[in-house]
């Protein structure tokens, strides 16, 4: 997390910008001035030329450090955007002349890249109307493989340290509110409260390897849709410590990003998806925690850039989004009816509108047994619907369903629950959490069913593995629901 401050060069002073401007005419560029760098755009390429600055976060004074850092930029960001970062350029000759081949010693460095369009930033794409689930289920399989082949942070490092973390917050606040920005008062002490009330899940995440070496800096303007994938770029090279952090704090720049910025239907997608992938339900209580703090270093930035209206949407967010966590949301849907019934596409729509989190009984069961959403059973030689692996996967469910409920969540649980006892049992789960329970009725004719089935087994594109033989042995056993579960449904047309 780059807790931003104003640009000055290691003596106190006003960064010189003469080298800046010199490779400006030498590469007929456009030049675009950060709070740390200075960006030059020049046809098919875009160089970053970082200032001489010593920030508390970060040190650029020196030519070494320049050199190191990159070199960092470049193999950091190559792993998740390999075709955009090129390599490292020396600058020769003079700040007022300067070359970028000969011999001669190094006067500075510049990351080199490959330029995209303007329009393919992510936060562009959104706010022109174009930002839609390509490029979100895209982003959530990608982050979810790097987040997976992460390196975790080891135990005697003082990496995600809960301690530190809320150190870090404090600075933010207090910058805020020498800002004058009356937010931060406001919810220093929720921030507070709730990193005291979690510090021993975010321990007990360090210790299981999931803190990890992320990107640090996941919002949509450093995410570009780039033939025809999403690929973050810009990640935080300069500091560690705000780039090895738990998996799910490098996942909240992106949910809250999207939510500040109107489009909570595809926050929801993308964690959704992340979550099919990963399984991490249990982190899910430090998701609010993050995403605020997330949406506090976004307003920073934006109010010291003399953005205000961006400013107050973040913090405008952020503060609805504590209030509504204490407010408490949760809810507990499951989802009833036979295979290709539109089980899951309602509970998709449903998870969008409400802003909640799904769990899909054949994606639980699939991890029981190590294979993706996609893997198929049959080619690993595995029998995946035993009875125990069935109770097994219910297991599972209700302990993603619980962690959501409990860090205020909406729930929805995508299962058959043809069942009266399976239903039951997830009733209760609300009853003893004293959520409201409902059920998701999908119905569709025996036509349409076969159809479906059918449809989705040649694509190969959904975790269910049901077919035809599968819904004849449904119609054999399912249990209608009862007079007062009808008094809970939510019915679907399917």
């Amino acid at each position: 997390m780059d807790v931003p401050q104003p640009p000055v060069d290691a003596g106190g002073g006003a960064c010189d910008p003469t080298l800046a401007h010199a490779l400006q005419s030498l590469l007929s560029a456009e030049l675009i001035e950060t709070h740390i760098s200075w960006i030059l755009l020049a046809g098919e390429r875009a160089y970053k030329l970082k200032k001489p600055v010593r920030l508390h976060f970060a040190d650029f004074s020196t030519l070494a450090s320049r050199r190191r850092l990159c070199e960092a930029e470049v193999a950091l960001n190559r792993r998740l955007a390999p075709g955009l970062y090129l390599g490292v350029l020396a600058v020769l000759g003079e700040p007022g002349a300067p070359r970028l081949d000969g011999e001669g010693a190094a006067i500075d460095y510049l990351v080199a890249m490959r330029r995209f369009a303007d329009d393919a930033l992510l936060g562009r794409r959104l706010h022109a109307g174009l930002l839609g689930h390509a490029e979100i289920d895209d982003l959530a399989d990608r982050l979810a493989c790097f987040h997976r082949a992460a390196p975790p942070a080891q135990s005697g490092s003082p990496w995600g340290r809960p301690a530190a973390w809320l150190r870090t917050q404090r600075l933010v606040l207090d910058q805020l509110a020498r800002q004058g920005r009356p937010e931060a008062a406001r919810l220093g002490p929720w921030l507070a409260r709730q990193a005291w009330a979690l510090r021993g899940l975010a321990r007990a995440r360090r210790l299981l390897g999931l803190v990890r070496e992320g990107h640090g800096d996941l919002h949509l303007d450093n995410i570009a849709w780039v033939d025809g994938a999403a690929l973050p770029f810009d990640c935080i090279e300069f500091d560690p410590a705000l780039r090895w952090i738990d998996v799910m704090q490098d996942l909240s720049f992106a949910t809250m990003d999207l939510q500040a910025q109107g489009r909570r239907d595809l926050a929801f997608r993308l964690l959704d998806r992340h979550l099919q992938a990963t399984g991490d339900y249990a982190g899910l209580p430090l998701l609010p925690l993050y995403e605020v703090a997330r949406a506090l270093v976004r307003a920073l930035a934006a109010t010291l850039a003399g953005r205000r209206e961006q400013a107050d949407r973040y913090l405008d967010w952020a503060v609805a989004r504590a209030e509504a966590r204490d407010a408490g949301r949760a809810r507990l849907v499951i989802t009833c009816g036979l295979s290709g019934s539109g089980k899951s596409t309602a509970a998709a729509g449903w998870l969008e509108r409400e802003g909640g989190i799904r769990l899909r009984s054949d994606v639980e069961r699939k991890r029981c047994f190590g294979l993706g959403p996609l893997q198929r059973s049959a080619a690993a030689g595995l029998d995946i619907y035993t009875p125990q692996a069935t109770q097994q996967t219910f297991s599972r469910l209700r302990a993603g369903a619980r962690a959501a409920l409990l860090a205020g969540y909406p729930v929805i649980v995508d299962a058959a629950f043809l069942r009266r006892a399976e239903r039951d049992e997830f009733r209760a789960l609300a009853a003893s959490l004293g959520v409201p329970f409902s059920i998701l009725y999908c119905s569709a004719d025996a036509d349409t069913l076969r159809r479906r089935l059918a449809q989705r087994q040649a694509a190969g594109a959904d975790p269910s593995e049901a077919d035809e033989s599968v819904l004849q042995r449904q119609l054999q056993w399912i249990e209608p629901l009862g007079a007062d579960e009808f008094a809970c449904v939510l019915k679907h047309p399917g």
